[in-house]
């Protein structure tokens, strides 16, 4: 299996660098169209290769595909948490009964016991 991740590793490193070396002319990123620019008078530009812009973009499409996620299963969180304190609860109500009936040696003695 490690050596299947480090095939696909290199692969894909390979991949990066081919698209890296095909586009590695330099473009200009601009903030705003240029006539808003003129209008409002700020106007950012860079000038980046477009390998840069091109990976940029998709590792802003991960990290936001990733936060929509997270976002999306916050209630999954929530509901496996309410669980995991109810199934800790059981079990230590669990236990305590388990004990109390190893004072009787029967569990059944130890109900009619309680009962009484």
């Amino acid at each position: 299996m490690r050596l299947i991740r480090y095939v696909f590793l290199a692969i894909l490193a390979v991949c990066l660098i081919t698209v890296a070396l095909a586009n590695s002319d330099v473009v200009t990123l601009n903030l705003l169209p240029e006539a808003l620019a003129q209008a409002t008078g700020y106007g950012f530009s860079i000038e980046l290769p477009l390998f840069v812009v091109i990976f940029i973009g998709i590792l802003a499409g991960l990290l936001m595909g990733f936060v929509w996620e997270w976002l999306r299963e916050h209630k999954h969180r929530v509901e496996a948490a309410r669980r995991r304190g109810e199934v800790k609860k059981l079990e230590g109500e669990l236990k305590r009964i388990k004990t109390g009936s190893e004072e009787h040696g029967d569990e059944v003695l130890a109900l009619l016991e309680k009962a009484s």
